[in-house]
């Protein structure tokens, strides 16, 4: 049986959670689903957006489904995955019949480094109207990252992809930092000598993911680029809406949707659960029910092509009854 913390959060988080936990129940899997509290909402009641209980239970289970984090999020989300040292932000990006995608046969995924770069939050304000802030990139954050993205590529290339890792970076204006970052992907690849390897310029790198996403496998970047590049990439395959993703490190896995709370729709049924019930795909094969989560993928992919699903992907269903309409199939 696994053990499953369940945290929604904020806004749309209290309806594409329950939506994708419903699925989870459809695969015959044994969980044991622990939920917690954390957010905006927490917050207001005890002055305190992540709670010690909620912290403690994070850590005592196999796995994390988190839904969505409001104002708060600084706070909840991005605590919980220093906590957690979940080093290794994992944004699949994919093209799915049924859906407008601007371009079909995207299969790739972003690796981004979860711990540091600008995302330290180390600021200041050195002078009256000037402010600085201080990116970090040190050779142990970046050889982990780069491990991680090379071990799913080769995991990937069994299962029929390319097998190639890139990197995207900046070391032409950041000489010093991105130049670590590129010398020691290059130094890491010297261990992985059947993974093809590139580097672009992240510049380039954010035209070549909409001229020609389907040239990649795996993307590793930094923390900001990673940020930017991904929410980028997931507006050729239909949006946040479609956009899940993983929080791994050596101890924990927390799995969380791209999107935000959207208070504007919060509680009106309108949130598109595609992107929680693709988390919870990629939090079954961390935890190694790989037959589950196939079932749920192809699941989900029969009602996308039949148009059962919310508004915003054009058809008339709630969150809640799209959730059903897949966990019926699984």
């Amino acid at each position: 049986m696994h053990k499953i913390c369940v945290i929604e959060g904020d806004g749309i988080g209290k309806e594409v959670v329950p939506a994708a936990v419903e699925v989870l129940k459809a695969t015959g899997v044994e969980f044991e689903f622990n939920h917690a509290l954390a957010g905006d909402e927490v917050f207001e009641k005890t002055g305190v957006a992540l709670p010690e209980e909620t912290i403690a239970a994070a850590k005592a289970a196999d796995a994390i489904l988190f839904g969505a984090a409001g104002e708060t999020a600084a706070d909840v989300i991005v605590k919980l995955r220093k906590i957690l040292d979940t080093y290794a932000n994992i944004r699949p990006v994919k093209s799915y019949n049924g859906i407008n995608c601007l371009k079909t046969g995207i299969d790739y995924i972003i690796v981004r480094e979860n711990t540091e770069g600008l995302y330290k939050g180390i600021e200041a304000e050195i002078a009256d109207g000037v402010t600085v802030a201080t990116r970090v990139i040190t050779k142990d954050a970046s050889e982990r990252i780069f491990k991680h993205a090379f071990e799913m590529a080769k995991d990937r290339k069994k299962q029929g992809t390319a097998g190639k890792v890139t990197c995207a970076h900046k070391a032409n204006v950041l000489k010093i930092t991105d130049g670590l970052f590129k010398k020691t992907f290059y130094e890491v690849s010297n261990d992985y000598k059947d993974i093809q390897t590139e580097d672009f310029y992240v510049d380039a790198m954010n035209m070549f993911i909409i001229s020609r996403p389907e040239t990649f496998d795996i993307v590793v970047t930094s923390n900001l680029f990673g940020d930017i590049l991904s929410d980028g990439a997931v507006g050729m395959v239909g949006g946040l809406g479609m956009a899940p993703s993983g929080n791994v490190g050596d101890k924990y896995g927390l799995f969380e949707p791209i999107h935000g709370s959207a208070p504007d729709i919060a509680g009106k049924g309108l949130a598109n659960p595609t992107a929680t019930i693709l988390t919870a795909v990629m939090m079954l094969r961390y935890l190694k029910e790989n037959e589950a989560a196939e079932k749920v993928e192809k699941a989900l992919e029969e009602v996308l092509s039949l148009g059962l699903t919310t508004p915003d992907l054009g058809g008339t269903l709630s969150t809640s009854e799209m959730g059903q309409e897949v966990a019926k199939r699984v």
